[in-house]
This record gives structure tokens, C-alpha cells and sequence, in this order.
């Protein structure tokens, strides 16, 4: 059963090349790992040191007992208590139904599809 993970980050300000720079490696990692389905980054257009990562996993045990393990993600998580302003958010969904536009898809793949 799929997983959504989305977690909230309020970087101090002047942190947010260094939160960036931390971070980039850690999703250009994910990407590649069995389990990953997909990862959206967002910025808050109105406070630019507010962050929302939009993380859909295929199985929460992986995410948990192996993922968040791994070796890449160290310098990310250890220096998240002097780069944010508060602790982040972390709040976990189970998908139901993704929307893909039919461009940004394979042609033998339906637009949408209930997970």
C-alpha cells in the first residue's frame, strides 16, 4: 500500500541555499531507491524560508526500517536543528487516487488510477 509523507520545513532565514544544498543530493538519491514513487519540493511564494516536501512511497516498513537509514540522508537530517526555525512536520497519508497529465505520462498509462 502506498504512502504519502508530507513535511513542512520553516528554515531560518538566510538558511535556505545551505537547506537546498543539503537536501538536493538526498532527493536526486531517492530517486533511484525500489521503493520511491515520487518527490515534489515546494516554496511558499509568500515567506521563501517555508518549505513543503511532497514525498509517495510504496511501503511505509521500507521508509521506515530502510530508508530513512540511509547513508546519503546523514548530513541532511543532522543539520536540520541549526538550519530550521522550528522542528519540522511530518504528516503521513495513504493515497487514493493520482492525476497525471497526459504529457507528462507514458501513453499506455491511464491519467488517473486509484491506488
Amino acid at each position: 500500500m502506498p504512502v504519502a509523507f508530507i513535511v513542512t520545513l520553516h528554515v531560518k532565514p538566510g538558511q535556505e541555499d545551505t537547506f537546498l544544498r543539503l537536501l538536493t543530493p538526498v532527493l536526486d538519491a531517492m530517486r533511484h531507491e525500489a521503493t520511491f514513487v515520487n518527490a515534489v519540493l515546494h516554496r511558499d511564494p509568500e515567506d521563501p524560508t517555508r518549505f513543503m516536501l511532497y514525498e509517495t512511497w510504496a511501503d511505509l516498513d521500507d521508509v521506515v526500517e530502510v530508508q530513512l537509514k540511509r547513508a546519503y540522508r546523514r548530513a541532511y537530517h543532522e543539520a536540520l536543528p541549526a538550519l530550521l526555525r522550528v522542528e519540522r512536520g511530518i504528516g503521513v497519508w495513504q493515497p487514493v487516487r493520482a492525476d497525471v497529465a497526459p504529457a507528462a505520462q507514458d501513453a499506455d498509462q491511464p491519467s488517473a488510477r486509484i491506488l
